[in-house]
């Protein structure tokens, strides 16, 4: 097996954890800083140290995308499929950060991994795709604006009697614990995501075994990227989800982020699920919008963000199709 093209596919790898962490940093921190609970480089701080924190909680998430959606390739073509799922997916993040669209980096790479294994020939998993990738992300969604929706009503309503002024500053000191949580999560959920490719890539040289433990290098270096990643900042995606979706004040924070969290953790330790941290937190940001009044929510925001949901996968699918082809030609 060619070291160098191991190399390399783990070095693009780490590098879509980097585009990971920029296009993603905005779910964990959004809220919290268009409600000014902290400012921005604080957040963004404690945003990476949880995202690192976050990605030796565990390894369901890296097992369900090592081993349960497409086969693991062999060879020379094995690798040239994940490098191309790869590039598919770092292509759309790119293409969605520079329009600000919080689009789902995980769905990208799923999307790629699908696209890349059909144009290599490779067998995809469609019971697994659509146990773990497509049921999950229709009902998080479901379940984030629901669940935001019921706890921002059970705030107003614990909360109806409290001085505006005091509750407004109790919740803004609630919400850097509710950030760090988000971003906790984000780091269970998506710092595996890449621990998934690069075990698949080991695999493929020979260097792994299937089934074998995760190695500590592997857990560190995705963690320290997806870190690196957030650290460096989304604004254009954190303008949309703190400000375009609608005007947040830090009890409406507080409601979103601890609601996104706990979503994002059950999915992780139950159901082995990774699913979006982009569409769990930006459905609660609706969810809790909604109980001001329904059109408090820029529902035109709220469509154009939806309709990125679900051209994702397809869309970095062909990216990742196309990239095959261009490896097949020039070194297959």
């Amino acid at each position: 097996m060619d070291t160098f093209a191991l190399v390399v596919t783990i070095g693009v790898a780490l590098f879509f954890t980097y585009t990971n962490g920029f296009h993603d940093s905005a779910n964990a921190i959004a809220t919290s800083v268009s409600t000014r609970a902290l400012t921005p480089r604080v957040a963004l701080a404690m945003a990476a140290v949880m995202n690192m924190a976050g990605a030796f909680l565990g390894s369901g998430v890296a097992k369900t995308v090592s081993e349960g959606l497409i086969q693991t390739p062999e060879g020379s073509t094995g690798m040239g499929i994940l490098f191309a799922a790869l590039v598919g997916a770092i292509t759309w993040n790119l293409i969605t950060w520079y329009f600000g669209l919080p689009s789902s980096s995980s769905h990208a790479l799923f999307g790629g991994m699908v696209g890349a294994a059909l144009a290599g020939g490779t067998t995809v998993y469609w019971d697994g795709v659509l146990e773990k990738v497509i049921v999950p992300m229709f009902v998080s969604p479901v379940v984030g604006l629901l669940a935001g929706y019921l706890v921002m009503t059970a705030i107003m309503w614990i909360f109806r009697r409290a001085n505006p002024h005091k509750a407004k500053r109790g919740f803004r000191i609630a919400q850097t614990v509710s950030a760090a949580g988000m971003a906790l999560g984000h780091g269970l959920q998506d710092a595996q995501k890449t621990m998934g490719i690069v075990v698949m890539a080991l695999v493929i040289a020979d260097v792994e075994d299937y089934g074998d433990p995760i190695p500590i290098w592997v857990k560190i270096a995705c963690a320290v990227m997806l870190s690196a990643g957030t650290y460096a900042g989304g604004w254009r995606i954190m303008r949309t989800l703190g400000r375009k979706i609608i005007e947040l004040d830090p009890p409406q924070g507080f409601a979103a982020e601890a609601t996104g969290a706990t979503i994002m953790f059950a999915t992780a330790y139950l159901f082995k699920a990774p699913v979006s941290t982009t569409h769990v937190i930006t459905s609660a940001i609706m969810g809790v919008g909604a109980t001001k009044r329904v059109n408090a929510v820029r529902w035109g925001v709220a469509k154009n963000i939806i309709l990125g949901w679900f051209i994702t996968m397809p869309a970095a699918a062909l990216v990742a199709a196309a990239s095959y082809g261009l490896v097949h030609l020039a070194v297959l």
